[in-house]
C-alpha cells in the first residue's frame, strides 16, 4: 500500500523509516521530508506540498491507502477534518480535537472541567493584570504563549524579572513568533511542579488507549538541564521514572479521563496524544500538558525500540480496533542526542553543510531533521537539525555509543548536549 507522511522533522523521518520497513507498505512518500527522507532512497520519497487541500487532492489522486500526521500545525489547520471528508483513511485528530495542544488556554480548561490533575492557573490577555498575577504568585513560575510556539512557547522563570520579561515577549512583543489563537495574544501563568518530566505517549483510536513505550526527553540547551528551553536536545526510552505504579496512575487519572473527557464533550479524540508528566517524589503524576502529536526527539527512540509492524498498528488505530493489539517492544535502552545548530534557539543559523554521516545500521540510525539536499550534499536549515540514535544493553552503554557516533558528524557551530539520560544513571 502507499502511505503518506505529513511533516518534515526528524519525527516524521522516524515514522517514515518505520513505516517503511512493513513489508505492506510499497512506498512510503513524506510531505515535504527533509535532507535525510531524501536521501533514505529505496520506498522513501519526499514530495513538495504543504497545503492541506492540495494535499488531500494528491492523495486522492495517488490513491494513498494511510495517511499520518506528525507535527501539530496541520492537525490545527484542519488536516485530518479535510481528509476524513473525502473518504481518506488517516491517524490524527480533528482541528477541534487538536485543540488540547493547539491552545494551552483550551487545554487547562479542560483538564480543570474534567478534575485531570493539573498545576493552578489563570490566563490573561492583558499585561498589566498578567505582572500583577507573576507578582503575587512570585517565582518560579510557568508563563506558556497560548497558541502554537514549536516547543518554545514555554518559560519556567526561576526569578520574577525571567518572568515579567516572558510575559512582555509574548503578550506584547511575540519574540516567540507564537501562532496566537482567536483572540490575539494570551498567555497561561501556573505554578511551578517539582518533580521529574515524562514523557507519556499513547495511541487512541476514539475509545480505545493504547500505551507505547516511556520515554523522557531532555528540554533545556545544555547540560545539566541548564539553559534556555528547547524543543528538546534528546531523549531516551525506556524511562525508569515511569515506575508501574507511575503508569497504571497517569493511565486511570490522566489518559483515560481525558479520552472519556473529549468523547463526553463531543470531541472523540483519535490519534496519538501525549501527556507530559510531572512526576512528584511520591510517585503522583500530573500534567503538565498535552501534544496532539508524538514528541520530538522522543519518536526517534521509541521507533527504534518498537518490533510490531507499525503499518498494522496504524490500520487497527483508523479501524477502532487498537484494544485487539499488543505492542512488542526491543528489551534494550533507546537513545537519541539531537545536534542542534549554532545560534539555536534564539537565532539558529542555517546552510552549514554535514559531512561524517554513517551508514544506517539495526542499531543505530541518524534521523534528520532541519536539513535539506544541495547538490546532493546535505545542508542545515533549521534549529535541531539531527538526531543521532542508537540501541544498546544499557543507558551507559548507549550513551558511548550515541556519542561515538556524534562525534564523527560535523557541520559548523554544531551544539549538543554531553548528558542525555543522565537521570536514568544511578548514583
Amino acid at each position: 500500500m502507499k502511505i503518506l507522511v505529513i511533516g518534515g522533522g526528524g519525527r516524521e523521518h522516524a515514522l517514515a523509516w518505520k513505516l517503511a520497513e512493513s513489508p505492506k507498505s510499497t512506498k512510503v512518500f513524506v510531505a515535504p521530508g527533509n535532507g535525510g527522507t531524501a536521501l533514505a532512497g529505496g520506498k522513501l520519497e519526499n514530495l513538495n506540498i504543504t497545503d492541506v487541500q492540495a494535499l488531500r487532492e494528491w492523495a486522492q489522486a495517488e490513491k494513498i491507502s494511510l495517511t499520518v500526521v506528525g507535527p501539530e500545525a496541520p492537525l490545527a489547520a484542519g488536516v485530518v477534518d479535510e481528509f476524513r471528508a473525502h473518504g481518506l483513511r488517516v491517524f490524527g485528530p480533528t482541528k477541534t480535537a487538536a485543540q488540547l495542544e493547539s491552545s494551552k488556554a483550551f487545554s487547562k480548561d479542560f483538564m480543570a472541567r474534567h478534575a485531570i490533575p493539573t498545576a493552578q492557573y489563570q490566563t490573561f490577555t492583558d499585561p498589566v493584570a498578567a505582572h500583577a498575577y507573576v507578582d503575587r504568585l512570585g517565582a518560579p513560575i510557568v508563563i506558556k504563549a497560548d497558541g502554537l510556539a514549536a516547543g518554545k512557547g514555554v518559560v519556567v522563570a526561576t526569578s520574577l524579572q525571567e518572568a515579567h520579561d516572558a510575559v512582555d515577549f509574548m503578550l506584547v512583543d511575540n519574540k516567540y513568533g507564537v501562532t496566537h489563537n482567536e483572540g490575539g495574544a494570551r498567555v497561561v501563568i501556573e505554578e511551578f511542579l517539582d518533580g521529574e518530566e515524562a514523557s507519556f505517549i499513547v495511541l487512541c483510536d476514539g475509545k480505545n488507549v493504547l500505551a507505547l513505550a516511556t520515554s523522557q526527553d531532555h528540554k533545556r540547551l545544555k547540560d545539566g538541564d541548564q539553559g534556555p528551553n528547547t524543543g528538546g536536545m534528546g531523549a531516551y526510552s525506556p524511562a525508569p521514572v515511569v515506575t508501574a505504579d507511575v503508569h497504571h496512575r497517569a493511565m486511570r487519572e490522566i489518559i483515560l479521563p481525558t479520552i472519556r473527557g473529549m468523547e463526553k464533550d463531543g470531541v472523540p479524540y483519535t490519534g496519538f496524544l501525549y501527556a507530559g508528566l510531572m512526576i512528584d517524589k511520591a510517585g503522583h503524576p500530573k500534567t503538565l500538558e498535552f501534544n496532539c502529536r508524538m514528541g520530538d526527539p522522543e519518536t526517534q527512540p521509541i521507533m527504534m525500540r518498537l518490533k510490531s509492524d507499525l503499518v498494522d498498528v496504524m490500520l487497527a488505530a483508523t479501524e477502532g480496533k487498537l484494544d485487539q493489539l499488543e505492542l512488542q517492544w526491543d528489551r534494550r535502552t533507546a537513545l537519541g542526542v539531537v545536534m542542534a545548530a549554532a545560534g539555536y534557539p534564539e537565532d539558529p543559523r542555517k546552510g552549514d553543510a554535514i559531512t561524517g554521516l554513517p551508514a544506517a545500521a539495526d542499531d543505530a540510525m541518524v534521523f534528520h531533521a532541519g536539513t535539506q539536499l544541495k547538490d546532493g550534499v546535505p545542508v542545515t536549515t533549521g534549529g535541531r537539525v539531527l538526531c543521532v540514535t542508537v540501541l544498546a544493553d544499557s543507558v551507559k552503554q548507549a550513551q558511548q555509543k550515541v556519542y561515538d557516533v556524534a562525534r564523527g558528524i560535523h557541520f559548523d557551530g554544531a551544539q549538543y548536549r554531553r548528558d542525555i539520560g543522565f537521570r536514568a544513571i544511578k548514583g
